[in-house]
Parts: structure tokens; C-alpha cells; sequence
């Protein structure tokens, strides 16, 4: 059986959070995203008009087996990465590891959100390239 064709990356991710308020302010005042729709006090969906990054509001601790490793947002250049890591040093978010560049071409950093999630910022030479074409 064959792969079907035209994935081209993660489009869509949902979060389970205790601390809305917080995810919120931090996603969109440090990250730049907007809110696209907040159907209530305790859902909120994100947009970087391109991707949909739902928040949901759960007053308990999920399951660890739902945990998450990291999100990833795909970055132009490699010189992105560096602004994008001095932007969030500037804001104090926690830093988890610096801006490396690896063997493949791609570099990236990671840094934890307000709510301790892991975040990953990353030029991938080969996901830049196609999504740019576009």
C-alpha cells in the first residue's frame, strides 16, 4: 500500500492546560499568534495563519501516556532561529538547550511555554524550502 501525497507538515495540535489564561497570554503575546476563535471561557483556538493550535481547559492532570514530547515550529532560515532565540530570552522564557546547528543543515533551539510544555524552534532546510514555495 502506498503513502497518499500532500502532507506537508503538522497543521493542527491540541493541548489539555490548567492554566489557560496563562498558555494564552504567552502564545500570543511572546509567540504571535492570534486568536482565532474562543468558542468559551475554556477552549481557545491559536492561528500564525497557517496553523490551528487549540487550547482546551481540564481541570484534572491527563494521563501521562497523552504526554506530549514537544511541539515544533518550522522557522524560514537559519538566521530565524537566532532571532527567535534572543526574542525569547528577552522575554525570560526558560531556555532548555541553545541554538545548535546539526549535520542535515537544519538548527534549532528548545524553550519551555508559561505552562512548562517543550517548544521547538527549528529551520529545517528541506520543510523551509517547500513550504516557501508556496
Amino acid at each position: 500500500m502506498s503513502i497518499p501525497h500532500g502532507m506537508i507538515g503538522i497543521r493542527h495540535v491540541a493541548l489539555f492546560i490548567k492554566e489557560l489564561e496563562s498558555a494564552v497570554d504567552f502564545y500570543t503575546r511572546v509567540v504571535g499568534m492570534q486568536i482565532e476563535w474562543q468558542p468559551d471561557p475554556d477552549n481557545v483556538y491559536l492561528t500564525n495563519q497557517g496553523d490551528v493550535f487549540a487550547l482546551h481547559r481540564v481541570s484534572y492532570t491527563p494521563d501521562p501516556m497523552q504526554r506530549l514530547d514537544h511541539i515544533g515550529f518550522v522557522l524560514t532560515d537559519a538566521q530565524a532561529v537566532d532571532d527567535w532565540y534572543a526574542h525569547m530570552v528577552a522575554h525570560d522564557v526558560r531556555i532548555t538547550e541553545a541554538p545548535k546547528s546539526h549535520r542535515d543543515g537544519s538548527r534549532g533551539f528548545y524553550c519551555l511555554d508559561s505552562v512548562g510544555h517543550l517548544l521547538e524552534f527549528i529551520y529545517h532546510p528541506p520543510i523551509a524550502q517547500q513550504l516557501l514555495q508556496k
